[in-house]
């Protein structure tokens, strides 16, 4: 059986329900982020990266989570007010991949048959790290019904890199002002990735193609998901005394912020159940829910695109 993403709906302006315990199954967690070959046409690195590198991972063992967030390579002035006294991140990015486990066998077993991927990375990749979370990630609202989203982004999402200096209190700070932006009304979801420290003495992945090095701003960071039902909510809520009387502790804390904003997001594994869009494509599953294809979602026609080790 396969899961499978319900076709796009506008988002409710009024909703209480928050799903964030759904996430809590991903016990630990892989955060990549990558940027595209030079040169390459952004179409096609996007296609591939979505509909062929894509369901090929989603096939590998031990995988019970696996998120694509795209991030828009044209609009990236204005996205998130940075104060005077931080700097902005020196870096691009094209996107971000979260691959969870539900224990550490599980995350064993994709380390052993992950080597597959590597050659894909010499197809579509200049850079590309990964940051381990070896005791997962944090939701702290989501607000979204539907958890395996595949397709253009419904909220105004953003990812934010927030590098502190590995100085003393930032990662506590940083949880606590998590916790306060999700209590906001505006912000629809909020996740928080608190990596351990990035060791360019032992890249990750271990692909023999790439780039996989950080600069010293980028080695020890937290990332805040947050999502708004629209980019004038989102300016709406940067303005507001919530977000504001948190600037001066922001000057304090942070060094520096690079903000993304994500353009689609493509769920291939949720709670270690393969998706359409992991079966078949995320191409293919976004036109079989935007016809309503119910049939292409019954065992008949599911179990003919899984192999059967015994034919």
């Amino acid at each position: 059986m396969t899961q499978h993403s319900q076709p796009n709906a506008p988002t409710p302006f009024v909703d209480t329900a928050n799903f964030a315990a759904r996430d809590e199954n991903v016990r630990c967690l892989s955060y990549g982020v990558l940027r595209k070959l030079a040169g390459l046409p952004q179409d096609l690195f996007t296609d591939y990266w979505r509909d062929v590198l894509g369901p090929l991972c989603a096939r590998l063992p031990g995988i019970s989570y696996y998120v694509q967030q795209h991030f828009s390579p044209d609009h990236w002035a204005n996205l998130w007010p940075v104060p005077n006294g931080v700097r902005r991140m020196d870096v691009v990015l094209d996107g971000a991949a979260e691959i969870g486990f539900a224990d550490i066998d599980g995350l064993k077993r994709y380390a052993d048959a992950s080597p597959v991927l590597f050659g894909d990375v010499f197809h579509l990749f200049e850079h590309i790290v990964a940051y381990n979370l070896p005791r997962g990630s944090h939701t702290l609202v989501d607000r979204e019904p539907d958890g395996i989203p595949n397709g253009p982004d419904r909220l105004y999402r953003l990812h934010l890199h927030l590098n502190g200096g590995s100085g003393e209190g930032f990662r506590l700070w940083l949880s606590a002002w998590a916790r306060h932006l999700a209590s906001a009304p505006a912000v629809r979801k909020l996740r928080l990735h608190l990596p351990e420290p990035y060791d360019n003495a032992h890249p990750s992945p271990p692909s023999p193609h790439g780039d996989h090095r950080v600069s010293d701003e980028r080695k020890d960071i937290g990332v805040i998901e947050i999502g708004f039902a629209s980019a004038l909510t989102a300016r709406e809520f940067c303005e507001s005394e919530t977000f504001r009387a948190t600037t001066e502790d922001q000057r304090r804390y942070l060094h520096s912020v690079g903000a993304f904003l994500v353009t689609g997001v493509y769920t291939y594994v949720r709670d270690g159940v393969i998706t359409t869009a992991g079966l078949r494509g995320s191409r293919t599953a976004e036109l079989i829910a935007r016809i309503g294809a119910v049939n292409q979602m019954r065992d008949e026609v599911t179990r003919r695109f899984v192999q059967d080790p015994l034919r």
